[in-house]
């Protein structure tokens, strides 16, 4: 058995030196990191390379091939049951005559997802906002030696579609709205995964930017957008030797992704010389014949059209047995490369969950994002540090993850009001009030008839329990019904013969896991706010104990009890000298936000406390951008994303300046709903008549605000500092392949801060095709103690210059005199200067 401690130093050896031709040909890392540290990290395009490739690894795949008969080709190409569940997605069996040992799948965005505790590491869009590529290496470096430690062999991760609208429910998932940065990250994220022998799966593959309609949704863009956008992060991915690559569920230019041949077989595997194998979303699949011959290698997580009706197709000949062949050829090919054949695996680590839980208090640290903070509310200091009342559920309540795919069972998570009560230490008052109930109240006495307890009622094993009654409203009002239960199955609640609580159609209980989601007690939770008229409703319920028995409790939310938590929560703010407020929006796998408003009341909640104590800071915990119309009213805004399972330690660090906020803002974030890319124009988001086109072209995110002229909220790359920092001397120096940027950057205040300096490029005067007004080029993550100042070198690439050329169908190098602005966001230019990029083709 190999020595797993040589075997990962061989395989960071052999990434640093692939890493190199990688950034000559892509401009990824160095473009972004501008030190040789990070470039030689940049992309381990052979991670988990645990046996040498070449002609004896080709000999054994080709040996196990051909001794494998036709059925048991087929088992490599589906998924399956596993006899021994670890609560991972997928499963592959193996064949164990021939010492091929299983293949067990897990999902991963922020850390390993299966029934045992993992380490629940920040949101990628909080790792994302530190925009440092090396940070992302070592949050790679957690997830796969988790994946191993726990059993599995390859991660459903990482997802690298851009953030192209607001409302899209997984942008907590991805990294940016900007391709150079989730290139750059996705890169050396996998180089994490796979260092530590886990076979990473880049997704959705590709323009799977939202999750309305995602099943069926025709996305059209044309060939200069997908390059020059989406398909950049997918190809620094391939580049840094992912494992695999999940082909999304929507039709991409009129055909499914999972049977796209443009896509698997002519980008991916002819353009970028993908060597790896291609799996479907889950249930993606849509056919068998297509699929397989647009480059298709596994159907997941059954096998409905690579099973059965495969065998078929390759005995009446529709496909070649070749076909088949090839796809197992890929997986097995990637199984050697990661040392799983031959008779012997790779030995298993032993989970470190100390070094995890320390990565994931760093990130959430280096990404924590202060957006607005103009009367320097924050940091907490001297009386303001000592007389704290902290407001909100999600005060209380550590608020670890989103839902979905993306929930993991953390190790632990402290509440941010026992953290922000430890820092502020022995004496200091710290009072705590709920302002917004997430869990509702006890229905009282006399609201049903006949009467019954609906707080903790149980139902024994193999037991039903059915109430049919009356539920009597004294004046019209809006409820919310707050429904909470243990077991697989929630109770039916039909209220006037409507179901209250219904499941999402094909998934079940699926997309869930988030804060809201989940009671103190561990009880699962649904909502459904009703507007009820003054009278008698008619109220049913039916609840099944199952083979455990079940326990349930039916609540309410009214504008009386919101009234009272209000109340509580302005008396609380009146009598401290400082507010913490809370708030959030719990956003899951499966469905889009309606609005970037925050959910619920909470609007009015910050409205009312901040007009009680102006000395309000709002801690954001939210999945995307968020609109403000309280901004001018509270005295400062922290946005921590969804922040893991230190994200308590983290927040209160940051509150108290132990720590600088080191994040920045990976997208815009617009003033409204009507001012954003995809606002306004419904072809263009979510579609009309099952088809959506990204009309805006090449002008994503940032590009989009700069074109229009329109002003957001707070661009991209904004984030605050608690000191100040000075640019001067800006040099730019063309070089073979692009140039190099050098300024200086000082920090004039007085404590130690944290700085990301930006650099941007103007258009190209010589190219006739669309381009962005400025463009990320690259960028750099600064530590300077008070007075200190750097020298900083951010050498940007020809690829980085370069904008494609559909009638070339190829990269052309935007040539002639560019203007170079350097400064703290994409709005920011604090220095300007012009260079002139010679001509010829780009990489």
């Amino acid at each position: 058995m190999p020595d797993i401690v040589s075997r990962r130093s061989a395989l960071r050896l052999l990434g640093g030196a692939i890493a190199v031709a990688a950034a000559a040909t892509t401009g990824l890392p160095s473009a972004s990191a501008a030190s040789g540290a990070a470039a030689a990290s940049g992309a381990a395009a052979a991670s988990g390379a645990s046996t040498p490739s070449g002609p004896a690894a080709g000999r054994r795949v080709e040996s196990l091939l051909a001794r494998l008969t036709l059925d048991e080709k087929l088992t490599f190409l589906h998924g399956a049951t596993d006899p021994r569940n670890l609560g991972q997605a997928g499963y592959i069996p193996g064949i164990p005559r021939l010492a091929i040992p299983p293949l067990r799948l897990a999902d991963g965005p922020a850390g390993v997802r299966v029934t045992a505790h993992a380490t629940a590491l920040p949101s990628p869009v909080l790792l994302a906002s530190a925009f440092d590529p090396q940070l992302a290496r070592r949050y790679g470096e957690v997830i796969g030696r988790e994946g191993r430690a726990l059993g599995q062999d390859v991660l459903l991760s990482p997802m690298v579609n851009l953030i192209r609208t607001p409302y899209a429910g997984r942008n907590f998932e991805t990294f940016s709205e900007d391709p150079l940065l989730a290139s750059d990250l996705v890169a050396e994220e996998i180089g994490g995964i796979q260092g530590e022998g886990l076979i990473a799966t880049v997704k959705h593959f590709a323009l799977n930017n939202q999750e309305k309609d995602r099943d069926s949704i025709d996305v059209r863009a044309d060939e200069q957008t997908m390059h020059e956008l989406e398909l950049r992060g997918f190809e620094s991915a391939v580049r840094a030797g992912a494992g695999a690559v999940m082909g999304s569920y929507n039709k991409v230019n009129g055909t499914f992704a999972c049977e796209n041949k443009e896509l698997l077989t002519g980008i991916l595997r002819q353009q970028w010389g993908f060597d790896g194998w291609v799996m479907t979303d889950w249930f993606a699949a849509h056919s068998t014949v297509a699929a397989i011959a647009a480059g298709l290698d596994m159907e997941m997580p059954g096998d409905i059209y690579f099973g059965a009706a495969l065998k078929k197709a390759v005995q009446d000949g529709s496909v070649p047995e070749a076909s088949v062949d090839r796809s197992v050829r890929r997986i097995l090919g990637v199984m050697d490369r990661f040392g799983l054949l031959g008779g012997t695996v790779p030995e298993r680590p032993a989970r470190d969950p100390e070094a995890g839980a320390a990565v994931a208090r760093e990130i959430a640290e280096a990404g924590a994002t202060l957006l607005h903070n103009p009367r320097r509310a924050l940091p907490l200091t001297g009386s303001a540090a000592h007389d704290i009342a902290v407001v909100g559920p999600t005060g209380a309540v550590p608020f670890v993850s989103g839902g979905g795919s993306a929930h993991v069972i953390p190790d632990h998570a402290g509440s941010p009001l026992d953290a922000i009560r430890s820092r502020a230490g022995r004496g200091a008052r710290v009072s705590y009030a709920l302002g917004e109930d997430l869990f509702g109240k006890t229905l009282p006495q006399g609201v049903l008839t006949p009467g019954t307890d609906l707080d903790d009622r149980r139902v024994g094993a193999g037991q039903t329990w059915t109430y049919d009654g009356t539920l009597g409203v004294d004046a019209a009002d809006e409820w919310t019904f707050v429904i909470h239960y243990s077991g697989a199955v929630r109770p039916t609640v039909l209220l006037d013969g409507t179901e209250l609580f219904p499941v999402l159609p094909g998934y079940g209980e699926y997309f869930s896991g988030g804060l809201t989601s989940t009671a103190p007690d561990g009880l699962a939770i649904r909502r459904a706010p009703v507007a009820l008229a003054k009278g008698g409703h008619r109220l049913q319920i039916t609840a099944q104990g199952g083979d455990a028995g079940q326990t349930f409790r039916l609540r309410r939310i009214t504008s009386a009890t919101r009234a009272a938590d209000v109340a509580e929560a302005v008396s609380a703010a009146r009598r401290a000298r400082s507010v913490v407020l809370f708030a959030y929006e719990d956003a899951t796998e499966g469905k889009d936000r309606t609005t970037m408003a925050l959910p619920g009341h909470q609007e009015q909640l910050i409205a009312a406390v901040a007009a009680a104590n102006p000395r309000t800071a709002v801690v954001l915990n939210t999945s995307s951008a968020t609109t403000m119309p309280w901004l001018d009213d509270v005295a400062a805004v922290l946005q921590m994303y969804y922040p893991g399972q230190e994200g308590a330690a983290a927040t209160a660090a940051v509150l108290f300046g132990d720590c600088d906020p080191g994040g920045r803002l990976t997208q815009s974030f617009p003033v409204s709903d009507t001012r954003h890319p995809t606002a306004g124009d419904p072809l263009r988001y979510p579609g009309v008549g099952g088809r959506e086109e990204y009309s805006e072209g090449i002008h994503l995110g940032y590009r989009w605000y700069d074109a229009q002229g329109v002003e957001p909220l707070f661009p991209f790359g904004h984030g605050l500092s608690y000191t100040s920092f000075a640019y001067t001397d800006l040099t730019v120096h063309p070089s073979r392949d692009g140039f190099e940027a050098r300024f200086t950057v000082r920090n004039t205040g007085r404590r130690k801060g944290v700085e990301v300096a930006q650099v941007y490029v103007g258009r190209s005067p010589d190219l006739k095709l669309d381009q962005a007004v400025r463009t990320l080029a690259g960028y750099r993550r600064i530590h300077l103690a008070p007075g200190e100042h750097r020298r900083i070198t951010v050498r940007v690439a020809a690829r980085t210059l370069s904008s494609w050329d559909a009638g070339r169908h190829g990269w052309v190098l935007g040539t002639g005199r560019r203007t170079v602005r350097v400064g703290s966001s994409s709005r920011d230019p604090r220095l300007t200067r012009a260079v002139v990029i010679g001509h010829g083709r780009g990489n």
